[in-house]
């Protein structure tokens, strides 16, 4: 079956869509009329060039140096020393997707013909991803200014012979990777004016940092809402604080769209008709307030979802090339529009993570028919206890990297570049903070699953059942003290891999349950 395909520099691009270039699942095509103008701007370019007017970047040197005339017989050299030079990075590599992801956006942002790329370098570009090799590009270096310069400087040596590629064909999965002289074919390119500059110039690591947050971010809210609606029933928690009319009144939209989910979960619920009339007045903070805690959260997913996709969209060099006559030398480069919004969604998700080790720690307590450390035989056994430990750990780190990224600025470039974003760093810590958080989420699930079991023979509602019954085909009721790291791992690949997505959405369309409806709109999709 042929792929979809997306066209470079003149569709729009969503977060999804990157993701579906990057992992090989759409096909990216540069268009007759792309081309066209591109070839313009490439042309209005070599015309700069040749001429004696200077023009920043094109025809002069780079940041302090922006006043040095350069020779047009001198330009292919320098093109090439800006790759070298500012190809800088240390740590450790970014995945291979990242990589793959800051190839597509960079290819979006030249493929719109304000850039003066030839239409070879991007066709090169695009060979890269068509045939599974990915730079390998270090992790640290960039200060989210003067675009993300060394990690996209490591990103495109190997288009001159340099740098290093996994070779995804060869070794698929590996750590290992390879001199790209070793394995590129093709004779490498020799850069014209401002191609290197255009190259390196731009907020793609950033943005691809922000890209892969979209996505896991998203996963984590939506499935938080399942797991902390097992724990209500597993507890024996109240509904009332869902109700659509309380939400009316204070009308935060995201606030009304997890309490909407929340109820929909625990539709058909045996066990809250059981004590719909006992005498607890209300519930703790922890699973009362889950509309108002996942909503702020994902209200903070939503304005990084709608900020990343202008990003993405956008031409983020410099200078931009308008005519044969007119470049602007600017500062689309700068990373502070996304940086801020990383560091808001960074503590969004720490929070999400701060709720969810409350509502495992309130299980432990046990009570309301729930043994405490949610295990019968304790004392010769230590239950669950421990792995609220774990949670714990795991909360108090992300807090650790909650500092704002974005607060810090450092000049560079002899002060030429005075004030920078730090972004890079903003997207590198809230994917730190989201991993940890499909951790916590993991342990809930796992915690709110033993509780859901001590209300047999109640059942819940089909969907929350379901959920149950998926998991406890991979992790089993725990009677007595096991090691629970291996339970753990499978729980956390249940939250990577959006299982509990899978296995509620695809009961609803079974059973034609409203749920499934409620998939749609800005607040699930992206």
């Amino acid at each position: 079956m042929s792929k979809t395909t997306f066209a470079y520099g003149k569709d729009r691009l969503t977060c999804s869509v990157a993701l579906s270039l990057a992992r090989g699942e759409t096909q990216g095509i540069i268009e007759s009329d792309t081309r066209k103008k591109i070839e313009k701007c490439r042309l209005a370019v070599e015309q700069m060039a040749a001429a004696d007017t200077p023009v920043y970047g094109i025809n002069t040197g780079f940041g302090p140096l922006c006043t040095t005339t350069i020779s047009a017989d001198q330009t292919k050299i320098l093109q090439r020393n800006l790759l070298i030079s500012h190809a800088v990075g240390v740590g450790d590599p970014i995945s291979a997707e990242t990589a793959r992801l800051m190839l597509v956006l960079k290819l979006h942002a030249l493929a719109q013909g304000y850039s003066g790329i030839a239409v070879a370098t991007l066709e090169r570009i695009m060979y890269l991803l068509d045939n599974g090799l990915t730079p390998v590009v270090p992790s640290k270096g960039s200060v989210g200014a003067s675009g993300d310069l060394a990690p996209l400087a490591h990103l495109f040596l190997p288009l001159i012979g340099e740098g290093y590629l996994y070779d995804s064909k060869l070794h698929e999965n590996s750590t290992n990777f390879h001199a790209a002289s070793d394995i590129l074919k093709i004779e490498p390119l020799s850069l014209g004016p401002k191609e290197g500059l255009a190259l390196i110039n731009g907020t793609q690591f950033i943005a691809a940092h922000a890209v892969l947050l979209v996505e896991r971010f998203h996963r984590c809210l939506a499935q938080a809402d399942v797991a902390g609606a097992m724990m209500l029933e597993g507890l024996q928690g109240s509904v009332k604080p869902f109700t659509a009319e309380l939400h009316e009144l204070r009308p935060f939209a995201a606030n009304a769209h997890v309490a909407a989910r929340l109820r929909e979960l625990l539709t058909g619920s045996e066990i809250l008709e059981d004590h719909l009339d006992c005498d607890r007045v209300q519930d703790p903070y922890s699973l009362r307030c889950m509309p108002q805690v996942h909503g702020a959260s994902r209200t903070a997913w939503l304005h990084l979802k709608e900020l990343t996709e202008i990003e993405i969209n956008a031409v983020t060099d410099n200078p931009i090339v308008l005519d044969e006559h007119t470049a602007i030398s600017g500062g689309n480069f700068h990373g502070q529009p996304l940086a801020i919004a990383l560091d808001y969604a960074c503590v969004a998700a720490a929070e999400m993570g701060n709720i969810s080790d409350r509502r495992v720690y309130l299980a432990l307590e046990g009570g309301h028919g729930i043994p405490k450390l949610l295990m019968k035989d304790t004392g010769i056994n230590s239950g669950y206890m421990i792995l609220q430990y774990t949670t714990a750990a795991l909360v108090s780190e992300n807090k650790t990297l909650c500092f704002p990224a974005s607060a810090d600025s450092i000049p560079t470039s002899l002060g030429q570049e005075d004030h920078v974003s730090m972004g890079s760093i903003s997207g590198r810590k809230a994917l730190q903070v989201v991993g940890n958080l499909e951790k916590i989420l993991g342990i809930e699930l796992l915690t709110a699953a033993q509780a859901f079991e001590f209300r047999k023979p109640l059942r819940s509602g089909p969907l929350l059942e379901e959920v149950h019954r998926k998991l406890r085909e991979l992790v089993s009721f725990a009677e007595v003290d096991r090691v629970f790291a291996p339970d753990i791992e499978i729980a956390t690949r249940v939250i990577q891999e959006g299982k509990l997505l899978e296995w509620t959405y695809d009961l609803a369309e079974e059973q034609s349950l409203d749920f499934q409806q409620m998939q749609q709109g800005p607040l699930e999709t992206f």
